[in-house]
């Protein structure tokens, strides 16, 4: 993949200074670089500022405990030159999951089998989402939003885990927890809470519970994302009353994030959205940052600013390159605190200041947008290929593997079965491919 390097691009920038015109206003309204990052009292918040101003980043969702904690750390990133939004996780309770779950066992979301996330774990302890169809979570979580609403100085609201359970992971976690989820598997598939049925079956006069394979039903899925976005437009109105921007961290675009976790973030009424482009978490190669860019482009809410949250990695300026010229208007940087030294913040920097130089000599545009609307083929990714023969390897304990042409044996759901010989050894590996919203999310190798 091409990469158009905004260092070079600065170069010319700084040349024709002179002749520069002024930044378009609507693209100048956020700030372009931004972080995650906790907040907690008693913690030197003052000096976590100074790194992010030395790192360029001039906007922080912040995930703080109560609304009294924000109104201390507001005039502290205020004086850095640093927005503040309140980083507020709404489905799945954070400060006040423990009080919940002692006082409405009842809120928390169902799975197939018919458990609860109030008396059973998926994935992990913390992970205990409530069921956005009852009205007194909806409620619940209104109240919650206008409290931090009311914060003087709070320049908006970024809202996050608003979503179900991750009926799929992304690839590359499945060996942590010891499993594949090639398809959708009962256990992690929720949103059954009785309110939710009783709510579906009003619509649509069915059980869901009653077809053959729930996960094949268009109808419940597309209902399970509407009711979170209920909630989401419910915040949003809220929001807005309060004169307060609203933003949210999805998954990676609307078509994955419906199939993966029912977010259909794309009717969704926001000003911002940070869909977490994490390539390291699916295919591990950043033609994922670009097809993801490609696919939110389209299928965003036409009145919301796009950025792009990737995680600090190696290869993060080239990251960076290929959303910013795929269609993001900035980056969200997982976190800040990653970027460890003075050496990697001022190069941080540099890339950022570039970034805005050479925006600002184009009105606010990006010369080096990708006109590109074509998504990865795996076949034609010698990045991707080189990862499966590399694990073909591993597996067949060959120097060199000499795999013979893929076979497609079955598709079912987001997922293509291919087949592979490596001849050196006549063994058979199963290929998986996993295309979640259209989009290659990752891979998986096994010995048949």
């Amino acid at each position: 993949m091409r990469h158009i390097n905004y260092l070079v691009l600065f170069l010319v920038a700084c040349c024709a200074g002179a002749c520069s015109s002024p930044g378009n206003d609507a693209k100048d309204a956020y700030p372009m670089f931004w972080t995650w990052q906790d907040y907690r009292p008693g913690m030197n918040f003052d000096s976590i500022c100074t790194i992010m101003q030395e790192a360029g980043i001039d906007g922080v969702m912040l995930n703080a405990p109560t609304p009294d904690d924000y109104r201390a750390a507001i005039p502290i990133a205020r004086k850095h030159g640093i927005e503040v939004y309140a980083w507020l996780w709404t489905m799945n309770p954070e400060h006040d999951r423990d009080a919940i779950l002692k006082e409405h066992p009842e809120w928390f979301s169902v799975n197939r089998n018919g458990q609860s996330l109030a008396d059973t774990t998926a994935y992990v302890d913390y992970y205990k989402f409530m069921c956005p169809a009852l009205p007194e979570v909806r409620e619940f979580i209104k109240k919650k939003i206008e409290a931090y609403c009311e914060v003087e100085g709070l320049n908006g609201i970024a809202i996050d885990y608003h979503r179900l359970v991750d009926v799929i992971l992304p690839t590359t976690l499945w060996p942590k927890y010891g499993i594949v989820q090639d398809q959708e598997y009962p256990q992690w598939d929720f949103g059954y809470h009785p309110a939710m049925i009783e709510k579906f079956k009003a619509a649509y006069g069915y059980d869901p519970r009653e077809q053959e394979d729930p996960s094949r039903d268009e109808k419940w899925l597309q209902f399970r994302c509407d009711q979170i976005t209920e909630v989401a437009n419910m915040i949003a109105d809220a929001v807005h009353a309060h004169g307060k921007k609203m933003a949210a961290s999805p998954f990676p675009t609307p078509k994955m994030a419906s199939q993966m976790v029912r977010q259909d973030w794309g009717k969704w009424d926001l000003d911002i959205v940070f869909p977490m482009v994490y390539h390291n978490f699916y295919t591990e190669d950043i033609s994922f940052i670009s097809d993801c860019m490609i696919e939110d482009v389209r299928d965003k809410n036409p009145g919301t600013t796009l950025y792009c949250g990737l995680m600090v990695s190696d290869d993060m300026q080239a990251s960076m390159d290929a959303a910013l010229n795929h269609g993001a208007e900035g980056i969200s940087i997982f976190t800040v605190s990653a970027l460890r030294t003075p050496e990697s913040r001022a190069m941080f920097k540099a890339y950022a200041d570039s970034v805005r130089a050479v925006r600002a000599e184009n009105n606010g545009l990006n010369p080096a947008l990708s006109k590109s609307t074509r998504v990865t083929n795996p076949f034609e990714n010698m990045d991707i290929l080189n990862r499966i023969n590399a694990k073909i390897k591993e597996l067949a304990n060959v120097p060199i593997p000499n795999i013979a042409d893929y076979k497609l044996v079955k598709e079912r759901g987001a997922t293509k079965y291919y087949e592979v010989k490596e001849l050196n050894t006549g063994k058979t590996f199963r290929v998986d491919f996993y295309f979640y919203g259209g989009i290659l999310s990752g891979w998986n190798v096994a010995a048949k």
